[in-house]
């Protein structure tokens, strides 16, 4: 198993908890929580996938599947400590968009696409499973909002590819880029740094 297989795994494992996490605030019923986070974890890779026209990962293995039902299983035993955390949802979806973006940036040089492709595909992997999330929970999703979200794929990418054109080695520049990414997330949560919002005429 190599380390952009084990990235994907984690990020998998990371956004189903965040998506299992919400839906278990909403009141929802075991089978609910789980389909929100499977969709919140293999969301944002199938929209990748279906637009590099291949197959959606998570059709060729089952491991994403029983990933989530782990995800779901670890709620469940520790949930009254998940779900009372205020952070936990947070720290989860961070985590997973960090890791996530890197698999998208990852899957799109592996098919020689150009560096503006692979950092739209990074950002769709990374951000459009919590959009799933969000609507299913019935939510205006995260990406809508002020908070520094899909642009913290965006930079993360850019430090991404630097690392790659700099010649690092690929695991270092996997991980440099999702730490970048989850970093630039938590910094900007933490020092209130956002984006001005678009004032329409009323």
């Amino acid at each position: 198993m190599n380390l952009l297989t084990i990235i994907d795994y984690i990020g998998t494992f990371a956004f189903a908890i965040s998506g299992i996490r919400l839906a278990s605030a909403k009141r929802f019923d075991w089978f609910g929580a789980y389909v929100v986070g499977f969709v919140t974890a293999v969301g944002g890779g199938t929209i990748r996938d279906l637009l590099l026209d291949v197959t959606p990962f998570w059709m060729l293995q089952s491991s994403y599947l029983i990933i989530t039902a782990l995800a779901l299983g670890f709620v469940i035993v520790f949930g009254k400590y998940v779900i009372r955390l205020n952070n936990t949802f947070f720290i989860f979806d961070a985590i997973g968009l960090g890791l996530f973006a890197v698999v998208g940036i990852e899957k799109s040089i592996a098919h020689d696409y150009p560096m503006w492709v692979g950092l739209i595909m990074g950002t769709l992997t990374g951000a459009a499973g919590g959009v799933l999330r969000d609507t299913l929970i019935n939510e205006v999703p995260l990406i809508f909002r002020k908070e520094i979200y899909a642009l913290a794929c965006v930079f993360g990418g850019l430090i991404y590819y630097i690392c790659f054109y700099a010649g690092l080695s690929p695991a270092l520049t996997q991980t440099v880029g999702a730490v970048s990414v989850i970093l630039i997330r938590i910094l900007a949560v933490k020092y209130h740094v956002s984006l001005p919002n678009l004032k329409g005429e009323n």
